[in-house]
C-alpha cells in the first residue's frame, strides 16, 4: 500500500482521495516535529491553489491567529513579526520558521483576491485577551454593551490572568460571562441573527468569536477541578463550534482545512479515548459534516528529535525520540515501510493494519523520552483516519525564539493515553 512521499507532486493520490470534500483535517504525532508542519503545509498549498480552500483554523488561540489573519489577508505586516510575538506558553507549536514560511507563501497567494484566505485560532485559551478584544470593540461599535462587558472582565481581573487562580477560586464568573454572550447574541428577529452570522464585517466576526471564547474557556477551567473528560470534550466541542461558525461564516461554498494533534482530529471512537468518555474534533466534524465530505490524515513518525518540554510551562528542549515499543503501528512501519510513504486506507481497507488494535505514539508539548511508552493511544487505524503520512526519522521543528518558564495554562489531556 506504500506510495512515495519524497516531492510535493507525491500528494496527487491524496488530493484525490479528498476529492470534493468540504473538510479537510491534517494532524500531526507531536507539536515539535519539522516533517509534520512541513508535509500539513505542502499540503495546504495545494488545497487552496488548486482546489478553491477558503480557510486554515488551526489548534491556536483566536486573539493571536486573528493577527496572523489580519497579515496574511492584508499584507500589512510580515507574518513573521506577528508570529515572533507569540509569547504565551508552549510558544514553539505556532513561532516557528515553518509557520512563517507558509503564512508567508498564504500573504502572497492573497495579494490582489478579495477577502482571501483566512488563518483563525479553534482554541479556547484566550479568556482574559478575548475579553479586552471584546472591550475594545464595543467601545467603538456598540457602546451600549460596554458595561456588561466591563463587568464581566472585573469579574475575571482578581485572578491576574491565571488560570488555575480562577478554577481554584469558590465564585465563577460564568454569569457575568453568559450575559455578555447573551447580549451579543440578541436581535430582533431570526433574519437578523442570520445575517448577524453570515456578516461580512472581520469586526464583528472577530467580536462574537472572542466572547465565545471567553464563555468557553470559563467553562473549561472550572471543568477542570472536576477531573475526567469533561474539560476535554468542553475544549474539542469548543474547536468544532468554531469550525461550523467559520464555515458559515464563509458561505455555503465554503471548505476548510483544520491543523491539529492527531489526538484532536483522529476520530476518537477508533481509540480508547471513547472508552474514557471523550470526545473530538476529528468525531464532530465526521457526525455533523458527514464523512464523504470529511478526511482525516494522521501522521506517524518512527526515531528522530522533537521540540517538546520536561514538564508543564518548562523551556522548550530538543529532544530525542527513542525508537517505537515492539508491537506498535510505529515498530510496524519501520521494519516495513519505505522512509517517507502515504498510505490511502480506501485502497485496501480490509488490510489487518487497519483493522486491528495498535498502539499510535502521541507526543504533546510535554514529553519525557524515557517514559516514551505511556505516550500511546491505541487505534484502529482504518477508522480512525482516511490516509497517512509516514516518516521514518524525524527533525526537531526551528522556533522562531527561546522562551523563559511560566506558568501556562492547566495541563489537558491526553498528553498521552
Amino acid at each position: 500500500m506504500a506510495l512515495p512521499l519524497e516531492e510535493e507532486s507525491d500528494l496527487k493520490p491524496l488530493l484525490n482521495r479528498i476529492g470534493d470534500a468540504r473538510c479537510v483535517l491534517i494532524g500531526e504525532a507531536s507539536h515539535g516535529t519539522h516533517e509534520y508542519y512541513a508535509w500539513r503545509a505542502a499540503l495546504s498549498r495545494r488545497l487552496i491553489a488548486e482546489h478553491g480552500f477558503s480557510f486554515v483554523a488551526v489548534e491556536g488561540d483566536w486573539p493571536d491567529c486573528w493577527e496572523v489573519n489580519r497579515s496574511v489577508t492584508t499584507g500589512v505586516r510580515d507574518p513573521r513579526e506577528v508570529l515572533d510575538g507569540y509569547r504565551r506558553w508552549p510558544t514553539w507549536m505556532w513561532a516557528n520558521q515553518e509557520t512563517v514560511n507558509f503564512c508567508r507563501w498564504l500573504r502572497d497567494h492573497n495579494a490582489g483576491r478579495p477577502g482571501g484566505v483566512g488563518f483563525y485560532g479553534l482554541d479556547v485559551y484566550s479568556l482574559w485577551e478575548s475579553l479586552r478584544a471584546v472591550i475594545d470593540h464595543l467601545a467603538v461599535h456598540r457602546p451600549e454593551y460596554l458595561e456588561t462587558a466591563m463587568a464581566a472582565y472585573q469579574c475575571y481581573e482578581p485572578h491576574y490572568q491565571d488560570p488555575q487562580s480562577y478554577a481554584f477560586a469558590p465564585d465563577d464568573c460564568t454569569d457575568e460571562v453568559l450575559a455578555l454572550l447573551t447580549r451579543l447574541r440578541r436581535t430582533t428577529s431570526a433574519d437578523d441573527l442570520n445575517a448577524l452570522r453570515r456578516t461580512t464585517s472581520a469586526d464583528d466576526l472577530n467580536a462574537l468569536q472572542n466572547t465565545e471564547v471567553a464563555a468557553g474557556a470559563d467553562r473549561y477551567y472550572r471543568a477542570m477541578l472536576g477531573g475526567g473528560p469533561q474539560s476535554w470534550n468542553i475544549r474539542d466541542i469548543h474547536m468544532a463550534d468554531t469550525l461550523d461558525r467559520l464555515l458559515e461564516h464563509h458561505g455555503d461554498d465554503s471548505r476548510a482545512i483544520v491543523w491539529a494533534h492527531n489526538t484532536h482530529v483522529g476520530d476518537a471512537r477508533a481509540t480508547t479515548m471513547a472508552d474514557a468518555g471523550m470526545v473530538n474534533l476529528g468525531q464532530l466534524v465526521r457526525e455533523r459534516h458527514g464523512r464523504d465530505r470529511t478526511v482525516i490524515v494522521g501522521f506517524a513518525g518512527g526515531t528522530g528529535e522533537v521540540i517538546a518540554a520536561p514538564r508543564w510551562g518548562e523551556p522548550m528542549e530538543i529532544m530525542p525520540v527513542p525508537a517505537p515499543r515492539p508491537g506498535s503501528l510505529e515498530a510496524l512501519l519501520c521494519g516495513e515501510a519505505p522512509h517517507h510513504s502515504l498510505y490511502i486506507f480506501a485502497d485496501d481497507p480490509n488490510a489487518g493494519w487497519l483493522t486491528s488494535t495498535l498502539g499510535h505514539r502521541a507526543i504533546g508539548v510535554v514529553y519525557d523520552p524515557a517514559r516514551d511508552y505511556r505516550n500511546s493511544v491505541p487505534t484502529r487505524l482504518g477508522d480512525r483516519y482516511d490516509a497517512l503520512c509516514w516518516f521514518h526519522r524525524t527533525t526537531a521543528l526551528q522556533p522562531l525564539h527561546l522562551e523563559a518558564a511560566q506558568q501556562g495554562e492547566l495541563e489537558t489531556l491526553p498528553t498521552g493515553v
